[in-house]
């Protein structure tokens, strides 16, 4: 890609000293669509702030509603706001024409949830289209697009056309295409949405690869908390608009602070109680119960011998019903729920001990 020639256009301008670190900003950033007769007005974003890092990959996570399609379509103007700013590689995009934006949209590349191909044109004919609208020459955009075609591992599909590839392929098409014009930020709109398991695991690589080899920025939103898991730096949760927690993918998934965050790490990064325990559990301790707990510990902690540790320290029984170890990048995470004795001071000397020791701890009820 190193050799691929830019496009002969105007990029957009340098960023600002002060914004050298952030690509992309949002501030106090609002969005109303207007109704139709008779219906009340959609407020989509209220007073949204967000910072994207340049060359990382920001995860944007919410429910269906949330306003994550509308953030992402602001960031290349597919969107206007309608209050607050919004700044793109230092330039505030927040008044641009479509003369303006049609400029500033060639340093941003969209991949879409449905791949939107044009089904006339083959896989080589999808990638050159935003080349030939630009007006390159023959020779460029064959080397060009083959380029890309061999980094998204498409180079023997050339000449096929959209009904012949599988929704992986399509979806490389599709994310060639969207790097064509060699832009410095790629928005993906619920990419791996339509696509398997296996597939969607073979996309999340190919767009680190993107980011680790090529430096761009990628923003994709998501309603999966492993695809941020397993692609992404950073991550900001979205509900009703706003932005109710955002920060360090392992920061976020091992210490979530607000309840929705916790609804969707949950799945990821948390081990749940088998049904039978969970169906007996109480708030309350009755007499001959135990106590259950989750033990949270990350880093150098998630494989410490945690069970060892009580029972030499405070000596007291540990029943492990459940656990799991994972980790963000190299960086290890780990749950685990146990049941001891919930009779005073013995429960209240775990939790202390297990606080002491680096982990995190929490009662999540009792049961007989």
């Amino acid at each position: 890609m190193n050799a691929i020639s830019p496009l002969p256009l105007a990029g957009p301008p340098t960023p600002a000293p002060e914004l050298a670190a952030t690509i992309i900003a949002f501030e106090a950033v609002e969005k109303t669509f207007a109704s139709r007769k008779g219906q009340v007005p959609v407020r989509a974003l209220r007073r949204l702030d967000l910072r994207v890092a340049r060359g990382t990959i920001l995860g944007i996570i919410g429910c269906s509603g949330a306003g994550k399609s509308t953030l992402i379509r602001l960031i290349n103007g597919l969107e206007r706001v309608s209050a607050g700013k919004v700044v793109v590689d230092g330039a505030d995009v927040t008044g641009f024409d479509e003369a303006q934006w049609r400029r500033m949209r060639r340093s941003i590349g969209m991949v879409f949830q449905h791949f939107n191909l044009l089904s006339s044109l083959t896989a080589f004919g999808n990638v050159a289209l935003p080349l030939e609208i630009a007006d390159l020459g023959r020779a460029e955009i064959e080397k060009r697009v083959s380029g890309l075609l061999d980094l998204v591992g498409l180079a023997d599909k050339r000449g096929r056309y959209p009904a012949e590839l599988s929704g992986g392929q399509k979806q490389r098409v599709g994310i060639a295409r969207a790097l064509a014009s060699q832009p410095k930020v790629l928005l993906c709109d619920e990419a791996t949405s339509a696509l398997d398991p296996e597939t969607t695991t073979q996309i999340l690589e190919l767009l680190a690869r993107i980011n680790r080899e090529l430096g761009v920025t990628i923003v994709l939103n998501t309603h999966e908390m492993s695809v941020v898991k397993d692609v992404c730096h950073a991550v900001a949760v979205i509900e009703n608009g706003r932005v109710v927690e955002d920060g360090p993918v392992f920061d976020v998934l091992t210490r979530p602070e607000h309840p929705t965050t916790a609804s969707f790490v949950r799945g990821v990064a948390h081990v749940e109680l088998p049904a039978d325990i969970a169906a007996r559990l109480e708030r309350v301790a009755g007499q001959a119960s135990r106590a259950i707990l989750r033990i949270g510990f990350v880093g150098q902690h998630a494989t410490a011998p945690v069970i060892s540790r009580l029972t030499t320290v405070i000596g007291v029984d540990v029943n492990i019903i459940a656990g799991r170890i994972d980790s963000v990048g190299s960086r290890p995470f780990a749950s685990l729920i146990v049941a001891v004795a919930a009779a005073e001071p013995g429960k209240s000397a775990v939790l202390a001990s297990l606080r002491r020791l680096g982990f995190s701890a929490e009662v999540l009820g009792y049961v007989a």
